[in-house]
């Protein structure tokens, strides 16, 4: 299948480098503005506060419940299904001037005006100190990634490959973080998860390239840097295509039908797919030949035996 869609010719995609380059960086400034402005939606996974979780006697009316949770001490809860279409659970925000138990009756009461024979199954409390520390170590979850990813590249390839992969995810994910502050999406812990997956297909896909443009760099003597890693993009984009385009179809599916549980997770992977799939290209590739990646930094190391001097002194 991959010979079938194999590209006959090189194209040269580095000829649009630079444009895209600068579109990237100013992308990037955008999203670090966005991010310092308006700040992240953090979910109640992260700023604390009461889930509530009932089940119907029949399938759930969630427009309804919606339009009765209306007091100011339920002002703001997230209402999703849960399970079946009877189970739902009930998200509520931290309020100073109500408590956590003035809250629940306050839920059980808008419920019941739905459904008379409702149930209580589970009432739990995320104080905002716990939040705050999960907010801490899922980006600490992130930083460390990067580093290790710095680390695995580097002792694979090269270290110029390695700054190119690096700002590539970083640009993923920063782009990421920053359509989620800009329509303040709320972010929770599947979107953490959703941002951690990100990282690790793009690695995926720069990797990719990455091996070939290192298999290029042996095989190919008397061409350029910009030329080897043209002709080893080209190769690799029917890979791309395919894996890209069977990825794109389950995460669109995810986003229109998956339901709002999920619906920032599938929104994290669409982003992250779509911008980690040129980021290969145009920012880890062309970061790589500007830092002047070469072909002598692609042939290992010699390592001289021990005596050698000596055998080749030997008539």
């Amino acid at each position: 299948m991959f010979q079938i869609l194999e590209l006959k010719k090189t194209v040269n995609f580095l000829k649009h480098a630079v444009p895209v380059s600068i579109m990237s960086v100013i992308l990037v400034i955008a999203s670090i503005a966005t991010l310092a402005t308006k700040g992240i939606n953090w979910g109640l996974d992260f700023t604390g506060g009461t889930v509530v979780e009932m089940e119907f006697s029949q399938a759930a009316d969630l427009t309804a419940l919606r339009e009765q949770l209306v007091a100011p001490e339920v002002e703001g809860a997230v209402v999703q299904n849960f399970g079946t279409s009877r189970d739902v659970i009930i998200r509520l925000p931290v309020k100073e001037d109500f408590k956590s138990d003035v809250q629940v009756r306050a839920t059980q009461a808008a419920a019941a005006i739905v459904d008379a024979n409702v149930e209580t199954k589970r009432v739990e409390f995320v104080g905002p100190q716990v939040g705050a520390e999960l907010a801490e170590q899922g980006g600490l979850a992130v930083l460390v990634a990067l580093i290790c990813i710095l680390m695995y590249v580097s002792f694979r390839f090269e270290w110029r490959l390695a700054m190119g992969s690096v700002a590539a995810l970083a640009h993923d994910v920063i782009l990421t973080l920053g359509i989620f502050s800009l329509f303040q999406l709320e972010f929770d812990l599947t979107v953490l998860a959703g941002v951690l997956t990100v990282v690790g297909y793009s690695l995926n896909d720069t990797i990719v390239v990455f091996d070939r443009i290192r298999e290029n760099f042996l095989k190919i003597r008397k061409s350029g840097p910009s030329e080897i890693v043209n002709t080893s993009i080209t190769q690799t984009m029917s890979r791309t295509i395919i894996t890209t385009g069977t990825t794109l179809i389950v995460v669109v599916a995810l986003f229109m039908k998956g339901g709002a549980m999920i619906h920032g997770f599938a929104t994290a992977l669409l982003m992250g797919i779509v911008v980690g799939t040129y980021s290969s290209i145009y920012v880890a590739s062309y970061l790589a030949v500007r830092l002047g990646v070469s072909r002598e930094h692609m042939l290992p190391v010699e390592v001289e035996k021990e005596g050698a001097d000596q055998d080749a002194l030997m008539p």
